[in-house]
């Protein structure tokens, strides 16, 4: 079914489908949860309760999978952060390591979960939603480091979301680089 345009004579807009397509690429679910849980005030040809709908419909179906390319890259990322993270002994090194293992054991939890992703308080309301459990186990693992220091349950709890995309990955893994530009004729 497709949906009437909200755009005005004189005032277009970005279509929908192009800031829900955006928000899918990033895995965030913004603009589609802002349609899906808005009130309609005003409706003209169905176009506002036919967005509604479509935003809820892609909220249910969720983000779709990640590469296994960049799966593969965030594992290694998870492996070499848990490393760093067991031998950090600088307060401040060991919390900055413990952002980058909270992130990206979240990255890999949502895809396990083709779930939607969110970022600063999204971050942990996200998690909840994806994995009570492990995003739970998480949470409460990064919050012990940043209490006290401890990293023992921040690091059980991104090991048992390592394995469930695939383990840790070390010997062996190498990336193919591309380059983000050709270099100019100087």
């Amino acid at each position: 079914m497709r949906c009437p345009s909200l755009a005005r004579p004189g005032r277009p807009g970005i279509p929908w489908h192009e800031l829900f397509a955006a928000d899918a690429a990033a895995r965030r679910g913004v603009m589609q949860r802002m349609y899906a849980d808005g009130l309609v005030l005003s409706e003209r040809d169905g176009a506002a309760s036919c967005i509604k709908r479509r935003a809820e419909d892609a909220l249910r179906e969720g983000p779709g999978a990640l590469a296994p390319a960049t799966v593969e890259s965030r594992r290694y990322a998870l492996t070499d952060a848990l490393d760093d993270l067991a031998d950090a002994t600088d307060v401040v090194e060991r919390l900055a390591v413990a952002g980058v293992v909270l992130n990206t054991a979240a990255d890999l939890l949502f895809d396990h979960h083709r779930a939607w992703t969110g970022g600063g308080k999204w971050l942990p309301r996200r998690l909840l939603q994806a994995d009570p459990q492990r995003g739970g186990a998480l949470l409460d693992g990064y919050c012990r480091l940043c209490e006290n220091g401890e990293s023992e349950d921040l690091a059980d709890a991104a090991a048992e979301i390592l394995i469930l995309a695939g383990g840790p990955l070390r010997e062996g893994y190498a990336r193919t680089w591309h380059a983000a530009a050709e270099p100019q004729p100087g």
